[in-house]
């Protein structure tokens, strides 16, 4: 990484919105967390459906709003079609989807695992989403009641704050360089 003001593209892939605002913050609260830290880090956020270049960037948090357990189809292609660059850069992974207090479901999405290895993630890490049933397609409304969903916003805008002064930090290390200080998703 370069001593320069590290770039970080935060790239999502959202169904209904809510993936998309997450990143959205994600970027903003990057940018202010390396502010406090005089490491002038820019964040910018790109839809995954755009197809930003890795290349371009620093580092790279990739998110995915997840549906029945997986990740969306263009957040995984993306992972795949750029693996090659984003092993040369620090990549964190992002899924967005547990519903409820606590949020349900508990586990990590299938292909987390997977992609985390693929791309060289040095974390993933699990956010709680928002169900607004207005949003949803027929077909979904009729999971939603089935499974008894609950609706609402879940999302912790705090510890999304949190997470994105980690990864801030370890930006700064790195732009330094010094040796990189793993982040770790909790338990």
């Amino acid at each position: 990484m370069s001593t320069a003001s590290p770039h970080v593209l935060v790239t999502a892939a959202s169904r209904h919105g809510a993936t998309a605002e997450i990143a959205e913050h994600l970027a903003r609260c990057l940018q202010e967390s390396a502010a406090g830290r005089s490491c002038g880090l820019v964040a910018v956020s790109v839809p995954v459906e755009r197809q930003p270049d890795p290349t371009r960037y620093d580092a790279v948090v990739l998110a995915s709003g997840v549906y029945v357990g997986r990740w969306l189809e263009p957040a995984r292609h993306y992972a795949a079609e750029h693996a090659a660059a984003l092993r040369t850069r620090p990549v964190w992974l992002l899924s967005s989807g547990p519903i409820g207090d606590p949020p349900f479901p508990g586990d990590d999405p299938h292909d987390a695992g997977p992609l985390q290895v693929l791309v060289g993630a040095r974390a993933h890490r699990v956010f709680a989403g928002r169900l607004d049933r207005q949003l949803l397609g027929f077909g979904e409304r009729a999971m939603v009641a089935a499974l008894r969903a609950p609706v609402g916003d879940f999302r912790d805008w705090d510890a999304l704050g949190a997470w994105a002064g980690e990864i801030a930090g370890e930006l700064a290390v790195l732009a330094l360089g010094a040796p990189p200080v793993p982040v770790t998703s909790p338990g």
